[in-house]
């Protein structure tokens, strides 16, 4: 006589779910053998391209800073980091012009890159802009009203009348200068800049054809 053999509800849901859980593994697996360590020295240069803006008298320390690669970082034949692949980072100084001495200065570097679907930390040198010293245009703006003083005080009284004409015109270029800003340092979206690595990175790369 044939005995018909009931199995539980339960353990099948039960063997079910096992079964789910091992082909959700297996993905996994599979990835982790399909990939290997590839290590970029410190020293590799990135080739960035700003998503981001930053200058000098808007930005503050500590805003992000984005950027994308512009050309892959290859190693021993293999893509460690493709191209495109982004790049985040802060500023870490942010100065805006003086009116009377201190040159603009903005400063960043990036502490992430995302490749292959994983985020890893990096260090980076810092891109660090100054604006351009304007001290012989500074001089020009006091040497100018003060050549016209020159002038106008020969007129009124010879030698003396010069020297006070002098002093006066010097004067009015003094306060040119004092009121003035110098220019400030701006990097726009789409600006093309270069950092190298400060330490070693490490990137887990697909492995192709083997």
């Amino acid at each position: 006589m044939n005995r018909k053999i009931v199995i539980p509800a339960m353990l099948v849901m039960v063997a079910a779910g096992l079964a789910g859980t091992v082909a959700a593994a297996m993905p996994a697996a599979a990835a982790e053998r399909d990939t290997r360590p590839v290590t970029l020295p410190a020293g590799t240069v990135l080739t960035l391209r700003l998503d981001s803006s930053v200058a000098s008298n808007s930005s503050r320390i500590e805003d992000g800073v984005q950027a994308h690669l512009r050309r892959p970082v290859v190693a021993r034949g293999v893509t460690v980091l493709p191209v495109d692949a982004p790049v985040s980072g802060v500023v870490t100084q942010a100065r805006q012009s003086g009116r009377v001495k201190g040159r603009a200065l903005i400063a960043f570097r990036f502490h992430s890159v995302r490749a292959y679907g994983e985020q890893y930390r990096v260090a980076t040198s810092s891109v660090v802009r100054q604006a351009a010293g304007t001290k012989g245009k500074d001089a020009a703006e006091i040497a100018l009203p003060a050549a016209g003083g020159a002038i106008i005080g020969a007129l009124a009284g010879g030698g003396k009348g010069a020297a006070i004409g002098a002093a006066a015109g010097g004067g009015a270029g003094t306060g040119v200068v004092l009121a003035t800003r110098g220019k400030e340092v701006r990097l726009g979206r789409g600006a093309l800049i270069s950092v190298r690595l400060t330490q070693p990175l490490t990137v887990h790369v697909p492995v192709q054809g083997e």
